[in-house]
């Protein structure tokens, strides 16, 4: 399975962006699809995973202002991130798991700064 993400970018605090996830390869056996995030000087953790039957999770500081969404049609995993703060930069980093294995996308930076 290969990853390919789009979006990112720097944004104004309270500003919105979307991050798309293209998965290719292998794409039958995908389980669950998602976003990781790293801050600076920070361990990389979970922002938001959504599974082939669309059930959905985030992290707790994300939630109410990022949904993550499927297009079946396309295979496509999209996270829109809306009312960004600061404390939102990183890179951010698309995600793939299958039955054995996790995969990972190329990172993304996510800058929020006015």
């Amino acid at each position: 399975v290969q990853l390919q993400a789009f979006g990112g970018g720097l944004v104004q605090p309270g500003g919105s962006l979307r991050l798309s996830c293209a998965p290719s390869g292998n794409i039958l056996s995908i389980i669950y699809m998602g976003w990781y995030r790293q801050a600076p000087g920070k361990q990389r953790e979970l922002v938001a995973r959504i599974s082939t039957h669309g059930n959905a999770v985030y992290e707790d500081s994300v939630k109410g202002r990022f949904t993550i969404s499927r297009d079946n049609a396309k295979d496509t995993v999209h996270l829109q991130t809306d009312s960004l703060e600061p404390e939102d930069t990183a890179v951010y980093y698309c995600w793939a798991r299958t039955r054995n294995y996790a995969y990972w996308g190329q990172g993304t930076e996510v800058t929020v700064s006015s």
